[in-house]
């Protein structure tokens, strides 16, 4: 496999064994809000954007959907090094941009003005970037081009579509809101639900309740997540998990949380939503990410201003 043209080791960062941390890789586009540059790009061609970058390289861009998150994983890490100073099991945070390392200047300078802890910048100029992330051993792709998501799901990469939005202030604890259906699990009901309505999708799920559902393309990292979380006590964790989902309680309910306890991943809290909105609860909770295959759920999420990536 041949590395990225650039990767850049950030020095002021120490850097982690990536066979025992949970590797996130984010694009620029998630982590900061490029939309401007994005736009200048598409006008006016790469030569322009370039430029542009060059001299603004001394000017931090401004926090995107993911920056929060970012900013509250750091936080975890800082918590288990308290607890265990030898601790390997960390989350390790690297940059995949499409920029070359000249323009790809601003964005390590803005790194380094928000205190980000981002070990490595891998500068990539092939039109298919994510044939790195295995490479990089990376858990969990966050991406704002759906070309991008689209493929790294067919590498096998749990990753999701950053929608940009108006970014909260960082706040502790991580907060993580997963879908069921078609994210932590597989969308084997879906398809029922789709073929046969929701009767047929009832009758599945009470024939099938004593047997775990597939898995999501969310659920490797998830299981990391959780493995994180068992370090600590309820009360001291500095990760909350929380399920979000369209099921009802009473009748669907049942197979999600028999999975789950299967599978030995804990979650906080989980709301069954019997088809009603999530943007209220969701609102509530004041996620740093919550995970849905659903454009409409997103967009519920999204006005109320919750940071939200899509499963395609």
């Amino acid at each position: 496999m041949a590395e990225p043209e650039s990767t850049v080791i950030n020095t002021d960062v120490k850097q982690k064994d990536p066979s025992e941390a949970l590797v996130i890789a984010v694009t620029t586009r998630a982590i900061f809000s490029l939309e401007e540059e994005h736009k200048l790009y598409m006008e006016k061609g790469k030569e322009e954007y370039i430029r542009h970058q060059q001299a603004n390289q001394d000017k931090p861009l401004p926090p995107g959907t993911a920056f929060a998150f970012i900013k509250a994983v750091q936080y975890v890490n800082e918590k288990i090094l308290e607890s265990n100073p030898a601790e390997k099991d960390l989350f390790d945070i690297l940059v995949l941009s499409n920029n070359s390392p000249e323009s790809g200047m601003r964005i390590i300078n803005s790194a380094k003005h928000y205190g980000l802890e981002i070990s490595k910048f891998c500068f990539v100029s092939d039109e298919d970037s994510t044939q790195y992330l295995k490479s990089h051993k990376v858990k969990l792709f966050l991406s704002a081009d759906r070309t991008d998501v689209c493929n790294a799901l067919r590498r096998g990469v749990s990753s999701a579509l950053v929608f940009q939005q108006e970014v909260q202030a960082p706040r502790t604890p991580l907060r993580v809101v997963f879908d069921g259906d078609a994210v932590l699990f597989s969308d084997e009901t879906d398809q029922v639900f789709r073929e046969q309505g929701l009767e047929g999708a009832l009758q599945y799920e009470r024939a099938m309740e004593a047997v775990p559902m597939g898995e999501g393309p969310l659920k490797a990292f998830a299981m990391h997540l959780g493995k994180m979380r068992k370090k600590f006590s309820q009360e001291k964790s500095p990760i909350r998990t929380y399920l979000v989902t369209a099921r009802s309680g009473r009748d669907m309910g049942i197979r999600a949380i028999k999975t789950l306890r299967e599978w030995g991943l804990a979650i906080d809290e989980a709301f069954f939503m019997d088809g009603a909105p999530k943007g209220p609860i969701l609102a509530q909770i004041q996620p740093h990410i919550f995970f849905d295959d659903g454009l409409h759920n997103i967009q519920g999420a999204r006005d109320m201003g919750v940071p939200s990536a899509w499963v395609p």
